[in-house]
């Protein structure tokens, strides 16, 4: 079982759907990664100086095991399977966005 895998599944490929700032912190950036259907998400969280230097690169894409995904709120999921959708058709999943 390599990294990616885990007991519950094999790894699920989610896409940059959507970057903000956190709203109580400012230095806080909130990178949100989304399946292409839009019914599971991660959300990460990453201090604003974390973003310094090539080994801090945001990727396109990620793969995580079922396990770290949490399932999106209905209201939100064609937004996030849109936006998701989006960074899929125009990044390869190891490009730095």
């Amino acid at each position: 079982m390599d990294a990616k895998q885990s007991a519950d599944g094999e790894a699920v490929r989610v896409w940059l759907a959507e970057r903000t700032y956190g709203d109580d912190e400012q230095n806080l950036i909130i990178l949100t990664y989304a399946t292409l259907d839009g019914e599971r998400y991660l959300r990460k969280e990453r201090a604003l100086t974390s973003f310094t230097g090539p080994g801090r690169e945001t990727k396109a894409s990620l793969e995580v095991t079922p396990s770290e995904l949490g399932e999106a709120p209905e209201d939100e999921r064609e937004y996030l399977a849109q936006a998701a959708g989006r960074t899929a058709e125009r990044n390869d999943p190891d490009d730095a966005v």
